[in-house]
């Protein structure tokens, strides 16, 4: 197949990852790429250039509007739907014979593009107003639309999600993230350094549990940082950096047990099945998709609660790491999913073309 991928640009896919979106779209590049399709990636130009990269916009946005100076600006927002409408007329003269939608922009969910060429759109975030309306009177035959999760399908459809809507789990390369049997009998926590993701109450318990703890993630939120997270570090908390795949895996296989602090409605969570398939355990707080993540593979804590985190770390770090191990297997590797993504694809490109089509 001839496939356009379509992303969000925020930030550039390629490594290091900032966070899972960028991850996603890359997984899902290389792998499709390497079934033997004709794959196209639509995203920043300064993407990783292994891909053949048609640019949405010539660099990342947050490279030209900081998102913390300029969100929300009408400048951004011009800037943002220029590049996506001339994005989306190019996809739509270019032959392909599906497009996966990843960009959260409203352009790509129009009918008439979905009409014209069939469209799986994957939302990785709650529900969100600048987008809200749009995706709910967008599903079509021609037209698939997937969540990351059974608790974001609830929170996009709460009345019930009508049928062209599914749960399409990440997944990852559990090759790329090689199992280590036994740990060094610390913790380690990793994603974007930034207010919603608890970098802050990941310390406050680790501190409580008498765990040592390492950092990793890009210091997204600088104002977070100075004033909730480096005044933290000292003794056995450390941040390690931000840094690509394979030193990733190396420094979580190290570890003994992974802390998960979501603090919104966690649509997913890769970064926990990454470790997860080092053979890490979760101690993990109850909010988003973080049950049904962990599963088996981790101990719940209240979302917010750092002393009942700490409890789970206690309790979390007696299962045994295969048991994270084969749940990644079972449920999120990578042939899963690009198997459940060429079906997507089969379904509308299968489907009936509206009039609308013409």
């Amino acid at each position: 197949m001839r496939i356009a991928l379509l992303a969000h640009v925020r930030q550039p896919i390629r490594q290091p990852f900032l966070g899972g979106m960028e991850a996603h779209g890359w997984y899902l590049a290389e792998g499709l790429a390497a079934r033997g399709h004709e794959v196209v990636l639509f995203a920043s130009g300064d993407s990783d250039p292994r891909f053949t990269i048609d640019p949405v916009l010539p660099v990342h946005y947050e490279a030209v509007f900081p998102w913390a100076e300029h969100r929300g600006k009408p400048e951004l927002i011009a800037h943002v739907d220029a590049g996506y409408a001339e994005a989306c007329d190019r996809i739509a003269r270019g032959g392909f014979d599906v497009v996966h939608n990843n960009s959260l922009h409203r352009f790509p969910l129009e009918p008439r593009r979905t009409a014209a060429t069939p469209t799986v759109t994957s939302l990785h975030v709650p529900p969100y107003d600048a987008l809200h309306h749009f995706v709910r009177v967008s599903p079509a035959p021609s037209h698939r639309l997937t969540v990351t999760s059974a608790s974001q399908l609830r929170a996009w459809w709460p009345e019930g999600a009508p049928p062209e809507a599914s749960v399409l789990h990440n997944a990852i390369d559990p090759a790329a993230w090689p199992f280590v049997p036994v740990g060094n009998g610390e913790a380690v926590w990793c994603g974007r350094i930034t207010p919603n993701k608890g970098t802050h109450l990941a310390i406050d318990a680790a501190r409580i549990a008498g765990v040592p703890l390492t950092l990793f993630g890009a210091v997204e939120d600088p104002d977070y940082w100075a004033t909730e997270v480096e005044p933290r570090l000292g003794g056995a908390i450390r941040y390690g950096g931000h840094l690509d795949g394979a030193a990733l895996a190396a420094e979580l296989g190290r570890a003994s047990v992974f802390l998960f602090t979501p603090c919104w409605d966690e649509p997913f969570g890769l970064v926990a099945i990454e470790a997860m398939a080092c053979g890490l355990p979760v101690a993990a707080f109850d909010a988003g998709a973080a049950r049904e993540v962990v599963g088996e593979a981790g101990c719940i804590a209240p979302a917010g609660d750092s002393t009942a985190l700490a409890e789970a770390i206690l309790a979390a770090v007696a299962i045994p790491r295969d048991v994270a191990r084969r749940r990644v297997e079972r449920h999120f590797a990578r042939d899963l999913w690009l198997d459940r993504c060429e079906a997507l694809y089969a379904s509308v490109r299968a489907a009936p073309r509206p009039a609308i089509a013409a």
